[in-house]
Parts: structure tokens; sequence; C-alpha cells
């Protein structure tokens, strides 16, 4: 079984634990940007290494964070990081959040 939740002590949790090209995803943070008082966040989603179709997503607020759901639209892996409304970011320290899509 993938490990998609690999990122938890970041503050990432991903759902479902596994997911195919036209599966949607939810991702949820708490991470560095909420902890420090994020009103907006966004999540910076790319597919594959080159970050293909880019796109950043709004994140809703809630009790416990931010959460967005993601089309899953490729088979490449799935790259994520998130940014604030001040353009601060929070990358996994220059390694992204990457998740696994199932053929």
């Amino acid at each position: 079984m993938i490990n998609q939740n690999k990122y938890l002590t970041n503050g990432v949790y991903v759902t479902p634990n596994q997911f195919n090209v036209g599966d949607k995803l939810r991702i949820s943070y708490d991470g560095l940007l909420s902890k420090s008082g994020a009103n907006h966040l966004y999540a910076h989603v790319g597919f594959g290494n080159r970050w293909n179709e880019v796109k950043d997503i709004k994140m809703n607020k809630t009790t416990s964070g931010f959460e967005a759901t993601l089309p899953i639209t490729k088979t490449e892996p799935l790259y994520v990081c998130f940014k604030d409304c001040a353009n601060n970011w929070d990358n996994n320290s220059g390694r992204n959040y990457t998740f696994d899509i199932l053929d």
C-alpha cells in the first residue's frame, strides 16, 4: 500500500489514501502557514517534476486549518506546495509535497 499521508508531521493530510485519474483528492493543511495565522491559503499544484497543468486552488478555512478538493487529471505524481496571501510559501523545505497517482 502507498503511504500518501507521509506528511502528517507537516500538517498535510490527503483522502482517499489511493487515487486514480478522474478521482478527486481532498487535501487538508494545518502546517506552518496555518499555524502562523494565515487567513487565506492556496494549494499550488501541478503534475510531474515539470509541474504540468499548474493551478492555484483557494483552500477553505476550517476549524482545523484549511482544505481543498483537487481533481486528478494525470498519471504523473501530484506536486503540491502552499502559499498564503502575503506570498509566504510552505514547499516542504524545497522538496514539495508529492503524491503518487495509480494507473
